[in-house]
C-alpha cells in the first residue's frame, strides 16, 4: 500500500517543539493538528535516523530528511473510522440504527472493523462526549488569546464622524489570569501578529503556548482534528520559540481562559470609556493601558492578592525570556520558479540565487529589510530587500565563472565591436551604458545590438542606429523594431523649421534703444 505524502514542514515543527522547546506529545499533537501516535511515531524515526537533536544540521533539507524518516517500505496502515459526531447525528434520524449505519461504513471501508468493534469504539467516544477537565494551569505554559464583540469608534477631529471602528485584542496568561489588551485598527494579519509580540514585551517573557480562537487571521482552516495556522502567525511564534494550539471551533471551553478576561475588559475598561470620544488609536490606548492597571491590581475576592502580585511572585520567573533579536513581520511565497538567469521575482524586484538552481521551485520569506529564499527548507540565499520594479539584485558569488568573467569586460571592448560597425553604432552603444546608473547593466542591451549585424548586416545596422539616436530610442527593441519594419531604409525626419519671427526688423527699435 503506497504511504501517504509526509508534509515535511510539519515533522520540523515536531521536531522543533518537542525536542528543542521541550513540550509534551500532546500538546505539540495540538499545535501542529496531528494525533500522539504520529508525533511518537516521527520521534522514534528521528532517533533510529540519528537526529534526535534540534536544531537539524544546517545541510539538512526536506528530501535528505524525508529519505532519512521515511524510507520507501512504509509502516502498515490502520484501519479508518467513521467521524462519530456524523454517527451520532445520524442517529437522531428516524429508522437508522447502528447496524445500518455499520453496512454503510463497510461499503466505503472494505476492510474496516466489524460490529462488535465498531459498536465499542462508538460507545467509548460517547462515554467522553459531556466530559468537563478542570485545568491546573502551569505557570508560563499558556497564553490564551481572542477578541471582544464590542468595537470602539474613532472619530475624525474636523467633521466628528466615525472613521475608524476599533478592534481589542485580549490576551491573558493561563496561572496568574494577568491581562493584556490593546486597540487594534482591524484584527487583519499585521496588527493580530504584532500586537502578540506587544504582548509578550508587556508580559516580558513568552509562555509554551499561544491558545488561539479560530480567527481567519490566525487560522488559514479551521478543523476540528488538522487546523491550518496562518505561515506568518507561526513565523512569528517561532521566533519567540512559542507552540500554536488553535481551539477547537464552537469549543469555548477550550479558551476559558480569556472568556472570563474578555469579559472583565468589556466591564471595566470598555464600559468605563463607552462616554468617551477618541480621535487616535494612540489616545484610545494610553486609556486602555491606564484602566488595564487597574484591572490588574485589584484583588481577587476568594484568594489573597491580585493578577498582577500573583504573576511577580509566579509567572514571571516561569516565562522564558525574549529573544535578543527583535521581531519583524513575514510573509511567505510558496513555489516562485527561479528563471533562466538564476534570478527570483519578488514584488517586480529580481534577486539571485546560486546559478546550479535555476529553473527550480523556492519559498520566499519576506520581511520589509530582507528577503530569504529557501529551498526544500534550506535557505540558500539571503538579500537587502529593494523596492525599485524591473532592477535586479545579484550576488557574484551566485554566478557562473563565465558571467563572472564577462562582467569583467571593460566598456572599451563593447565600443570597439561597435566602431567596426560604425560610428552610429559605436555612439548608440557609448549612450546605452550612459543611460544606466553602472555601465554593466547595459552590457546584455548592447550585445542585443551588435547581434541585430549578424541577421540584417552592418550597413543597415548603422542606418537603424542613427535614427534611434535621432529619436533618443536607447534600447535594444527601438533598434529591432526599425529593423523589422524596414525604417532604416527610409529618409530621416527632417528638422522643423523654426517659423520667423515677424517683428523683428532692422527699423525697429528694441528694449536697448530706451536705457
Amino acid at each position: 500500500m503506497v504511504r501517504p505524502r509526509v508534509e515535511m514542514r510539519k515533522v520540523r515543527e515536531v521536531l522543533r517543539l518537542t525536542l528543542g522547546e521541550g513540550l509534551s506529545r500532546r500538546h505539540v499533537g495540538r499545535a501542529v493538528g496531528l494525533p500522539p501516535a504520529t508525533i511518537y511515531d516521527y520521534l522514534k524515526r528521528a532517533e533510529a535516523a540519528g537526529w534526535a537533536v534540534w536544531p537539524l544540521p544546517a545541510e539538512v533539507d526536506d528530501r535528505e530528511l524525508e529519505q532519512r524518516l521515511f524510507p520507501s517500505a512504509g509502516p502498515p496502515s490502520l484501519r479508518a473510522l467513521p467521524d462519530w459526531a456524523t454517527v451520532k447525528q445520524e442517529l437522531r434520524r428516524k429508522g437508522v440504527t447502528l447496524q445500518l449505519l455499520h453496512l454503510e461504513y463497510l461499503e466505503q471501508n472494505p476492510g474496516g472493523y466489524q460490529y462488535s468493534q465498531f459498536c465499542r469504539h462508538y460507545h467509548e467516544w460517547r462515554r467522553h462526549l459531556d466530559l468537563v477537565l478542570r485545568h491546573d494551569h502551569v505557570a508560563g505554559k499558556k497564553m490564551f488569546v481572542d477578541f471582544p464583540g464590542q468595537a470602539v469608534p474613532i472619530y475624525d477631529p474636523e467633521s466628528e464622524a466615525v472613521v475608524l471602528e476599533a478592534q481589542i485584542f485580549v490576551s491573558v496568561l493561563g496561572a496568574s489570569n494577568l491581562v493584556y489588551a490593546e486597540a487594534l485598527p482591524s484584527q487583519q494579519l499585521v496588527p493580530w501578529v504584532n500586537a502578540h509580540a506587544h504582548a509578550f514585551a508587556f508580559y516580558g517573557g513568552c509562555p509554551e503556548i499561544a491558545v488561539i480562537d479560530n480567527l481567519p487571521a490566525g487560522v488559514t482552516k479551521a478543523h476540528r482534528y488538522e487546523p491550518i495556522v496562518n505561515e506568518s502567525y507561526l513565523d512569528m511564534a517561532s521566533h519567540f520559540g512559542v507552540a500554536v494550539e488553535p481551539a477547537r471551533p464552537y469549543r469555548p471551553r477550550d479558551k476559558a481562559k480569556v472568556e472570563v478576561a474578555v469579559l472583565l475588559v468589556e466591564r471595566w475598561i470598555l464600559a468605563r470609556l463607552r462616554n468617551r470620544r477618541f480621535y487616535s488609536l494612540g489616545e484610545l490606548n494610553l486609556e486602555v493601558r491606564k484602566l488595564l492597571a487597574v484591572v490588574n491590581q485589584k484583588p481577587f475576592k476568594k484568594m489573597p492578592g491580585s493578577r498582577q502580585s500573583v504573576f511577580e511572585e509566579v509567572e514571571r520567573l516561569a516565562l522564558r525570556p525574549l529573544p535578543i533579536r527583535p521581531y519583524e513581520f513575514a510573509t511567505f511565497m510558496r513555489g516562485r520558479k527561479v528563471h533562466i538567469d538564476y534570478h527570483v521575482e519578488v514584488d517586480y524586484h529580481y534577486y539571485s540565487v546560486p546559478f546550479q538552481h535555476a529553473g527550480e521551485r523556492v519559498d520566499i520569506r519576506l520581511t520589509a529589510s530582507i528577503v530569504e529564499i529557501f529551498l526544500r527548507g534550506r535557505r540558500v540565499a539571503s538579500h537587502l530587500r529593494s523596492y525599485l520594479r524591473g532592477k535586479h539584485t545579484t550576488d557574484r558569488s551566485h554566478m557562473p565563472e563565465s558571467h563572472r568573467r564577462h562582467l569583467e569586460w571593460p566598456p572599451h571592448r563593447l565600443l570597439s565591436w561597435a566602431e567596426k560597425t560604425g560610428p552610429q553604432t559605436a555612439e548608440l552603444v557609448k549612450g546605452v551604458m550612459e543611460s544606466r546608473p553602472h555601465p554593466e547593466q547595459g552590457y546584455r542591451t548592447c550585445l542585443g545590438i551588435l547581434r541585430l549585424g549578424k541577421r540584417y548586416g552592418d550597413r543597415r545596422l548603422e542606418a537603424a542606429c542613427t535614427r534611434a539616436l535621432t529619436v533618443r530610442a536607447l534600447s535594444y527593441r527601438s533598434v529591432e523594431s526599425i529593423l523589422k519594419n524596414g525604417l532604416d531604409q527610409k529618409p530621416l525626419p527632417e528638422t522643423a523649421v523654426k517659423p520667423v519671427d515677424r517683428r523683428q526688423h532692422e527699423n525697429l527699435r528694441g528694449p536697448d534703444y530706451y536705457r
